[in-house]
């Protein structure tokens, strides 16, 4: 069966669905993409694409997209939550760009999205299809949604997030566990916060119990923020439940100045309970795989969800080309290469919640100590995973 000839069902319309879209119609693969909602879209938030996905992006001719889009910080600054000391600086800009080949851009999450979509056909992306279910007959799968459509596809992948009904399908349901944190976010018009004078960094200030990240967007006209609590009373995982400003002020009450104006600056806020899930002991079935969120869901403490998604779908696209006619081992193949590196980022993640949250005192000191001599956004610290490239597979040559 040639490139053109496989067909491709991707379930799921977001960043990681299309841009493996993208990767597999560059391919040359017959691929379409089913979206459960009318339209597709993102939610008013912020996102960081570090250059092991921007090198996947631009490849596939979204360079100038991205960057008619995205913002460039300089750096990303770490500083203490009550009196704004610097904690780590490390470079971003023209140093991470000239290092690895590739920028780190801050996005709004729907100006990406809209980016990635437009490397797509429109006739093949399908909105308003939610996946009732799927069947693997051995030499094609068939799926049927809500609306009484039915397909037959060589291969079905599931790129439908942390709800996928694809991976209910393969696995049954999964079990998140609350992590006891809850992050408002917002974006606030740049110019409310002029006075401020606040550089085009990537900032995190740390402090006991909860952390605050904000950063620009949309070519800088907004600021994105992100405040995180420990704080048990909500428990409910959705992006869209509107958040009250007063509240989020209150749980920031005597952090410096500059966050509390951020988040008093904003008309209104949205706010989600933050689940962890263990890593799944597999992502295939079959002809049936999973990608992004619906297999490795992990919390925004390193700022690598979409990223690895996007990743996913370059080392699947890879190994499809490789195939040599056996789909599903191409699938298993693809599984057994990105698990490892998923499944640390998912570990760091997790670990990072603990570490930005210290009380003040040893442990904290400890921490601030460290990120001061050799902190963990430093170059020599993410060159395994900024060098990293998803499309040259092990014995490949790049």
């Amino acid at each position: 069966m040639t490139r053109a000839g496989l067909s491709v069902a991707v379930i799921g319309g977001g960043i990681g669905g299309l841009a493996a879209a993208v990767s597999l119609l560059h391919a040359g693969f017959d691929v379409e993409v089913y979206e459960q909602a009318s339209a597709l879209s993102e939610v008013g938030a912020g996102i960081q694409i570090s250059p092991n996905g921007t090198r996947i992006l631009q490849r596939l001719g979204l360079a100038e997209a991205l960057a008619q889009r995205g913002v460039r910080p300089v750096a990303v600054h770490q500083r203490r939550w009550d009196d704004g000391r610097t904690l780590q600086r490390a470079p971003l800009g023209e140093t991470v760009e000239r290092t690895f080949g590739a920028p780190y851009y801050h996005f709004h999450r729907a100006d990406l999205l809209a980016a990635i979509a437009g490397a797509l056909p429109a006739r093949r992306v399908h909105v308003g299809h939610r996946l009732v279910d799927a069947v693997d007959h051995g030499d094609r799968v068939e799926a049927r949604f809500e609306n009484g459509t039915r397909i037959s596809r060589d291969i079905l992948i599931g790129a439908d997030g942390i709800h996928s009904r694809v991976r209910q399908i393969l696995f049954g349901e999964d079990r998140p566990r609350f992590t006891g944190c809850v992050a408002y976010r917002g974006l606030v018009p740049a110019e409310r916060l002029a006075t401020l004078n606040l550089e085009v960094t990537s900032n995190s200030w740390m402090g006991p119990g909860g952390h605050f990240v904000h950063y620009y967007v949309a070519g800088g006209r907004l600021m994105n923020f992100v405040a995180v609590r420990e704080e048990d009373s909500w428990t409910h995982e959705s992006w869209i439940d509107r958040g009250d400003v007063a509240d989020a002020l209150r749980l920031f009450e005597g952090w410096h100045p500059c966050v509390r104006a951020i988040i008093g600056a904003v008309d209104e806020t949205f706010k989600w309970a933050l689940f962890d899930r263990e890593p799944l002991p597999r992502w295939s079935v079959g002809r049936m795989t999973l990608l992004g969120d619906s297999c490795h869901a992990m919390l925004p403490f390193m700022g690598q969800g979409a990223v690895q998604s996007i990743e996913d779908g370059a080392t699947l696209t890879a190994c499809l080309v490789q195939a040599a006619g056996d789909l599903s081992a191409a699938l298993a193949r693809y599984e057994t290469l990105r698990k490892p590196r998923t499944t640390r980022l998912q570990e760091m993640s997790r670990h990072n919640k603990t570490r930005f949250h210290l009380p003040d005192g040893v442990d904290q000191q400890k921490r601030d100590a460290q990120a001061a001599v050799a902190g963990d956004r430093s170059i020599a610290a993410v060159g395994w995973l900024y060098g990293h490239d998803a499309d040259v597979l092990p014995g490949a040559a790049a």
